[in-house]
């Protein structure tokens, strides 16, 4: 309640984020170890002055959404609502859902599912100034040089004429129907729902918005995450199998047994990258009951990985491995083991570091029954 009124936000999640590519929509991406729209209907479903949140999402996630809601234990959605072509018809079938569902509603606030960071003072402000002016806007100055474009010749404008439109927009509830009631009786499309009460023949106020609650449009929107992963593999030493390690094939008269060729270093290097992304381990992806895998290079697997990681835009910092063998020696083969993966991960070799240790005889290594891997990596994004 605010003043006495009922307030409900419809938050627009029905967009497909091609613009970001990626494996999800850009509002299921992950921020922190939680969902951008998770983050965004945190804001609103914690405020006392907001009684109900309608979210309106593509029509594939609407089983996800809902779980999503209720994992996390929110307690103001009362509806998510099946998306339409555009982002108008979309927030037009949550609104149609709230008016049916709560007649008695005053105040709407409309706000994009793909700003997760938008701010407690920045959604009372808007709620003030629509209890005020019965439409406003969150805005922010223009902080670039602006120039208007005429075909292939441009000038300067003013660019304190000029703020950048954000979200939430808030607007009386009868002002927004009757703005979308004739805007879909003559075919209008806005270019946000400020523009099309506008449109209709009503002022929209203006309140100072946040340079921080930026909406999640590219990749570059993203804020940058640090993370470290580590790996650890063994596999025995067998008669009748080759050594390879780091994509090299090592003379020795025994070599490593597995599913795949077995190479451990780079088996260790693998869980490290997957474990710093929590995408799970390698058994998860490449399991050793499918026979696809069987024989299969290593590196060839390092690939698949790294192409995981792109998908959910992450870049490798840097690697560190350890290889634990009596023997052999790995040293003479170590800048060939480099170049095999600089050339796999499309990394630097100056940031990927390999190198060799013993355990003086001691345990299985030790024993010459297998050998061991470690791994340290470190991604961002």
């Amino acid at each position: 309640m605010y003043h006495n009124k009922k307030v409900a936000v419809i938050v627009a999640a029905a967009g497909k984020g091609t613009r970001i590519g990626g494996p999800v929509p850009k509002q299921y991406l992950k921020i922190g170890g939680e969902p951008v729209l998770l983050k965004t209907l945190r804001a609103f479903d914690g405020l006392e002055a907001v009684d109900s949140i309608f979210i309106v999402t593509n029509d594939e996630w609407m089983e996800h959404c809902s779980r999503l809601v209720k994992e996390n234990g929110l307690q103001k959605v009362v509806a998510i609502v099946k998306g339409g072509a555009e982002r108008q018809d979309s927030v037009y079938n949550a609104l149609q859902e709230l008016n049916r569902m709560q007649p008695g509603t005053a105040y709407v606030l409309i706000h994009d599912g793909a700003r997760p960071f938008v701010s407690e003072d920045v959604i009372m402000n808007v709620i003030q100034a629509t209890f005020e002016k019965g439409a406003a806007v969150a805005c922010v100055a223009m902080k670039n040089s602006v120039r208007q474009m005429d075909g292939e010749e441009s000038c300067s404008v003013d660019r304190s004429r000029y703020v950048s439109v954000q979200t939430p927009q808030g607007f009386k509830k009868s002002i927004l129907i009757d703005a979308y009631d004739r805007a879909l009786q003559l075919g209008y499309y806005g270019t946000d729902d400020a523009s099309l009460v506008e449109w209709a023949g009503h002022p929209v106020g203006i309140v100072d918005g946040d340079y921080q609650n930026i909406k999640i449009t590219t990749k570059e929107d993203l804020p940058m995450e640090n993370r470290v992963g580590t790996g650890f593999d063994v596999h025995q030493l067998a008669e009748n199998r080759a050594l390879i390690l780091g994509g090299v094939k090592i003379p020795h008269a025994k070599g490593l047994a597995g599913h795949s060729d077995a190479d451990v270093l780079t088996h260790a290097l693998m869980d490290a990258l997957l474990g710093a992304a929590a995408l799970g381990d390698i058994g998860r992806h490449f399991p050793d009951t499918e026979e696809q895998y069987r024989g299969i290079s290593s590196l060839v697997l390092l690939e698949k990985v790294c192409e995981l990681l792109d998908e959910h835009f992450y870049r490798i910092g840097n690697v560190d491995v350890t290889v634990i063998a009596q023997k052999p020696k790995i040293s003479p083969y170590i800048e060939e083991m480099r170049e095999n993966l600089s050339r796999v991960m499309g990394l630097e070799k100056s940031r990927i570091n390999i190198k060799g240790t013993t355990t003086e005889k001691l345990g299985f290594t030790g024993r010459e029954e297998g050998i061991a891997a470690e791994a340290v990596c470190s991604i961002y994004r």
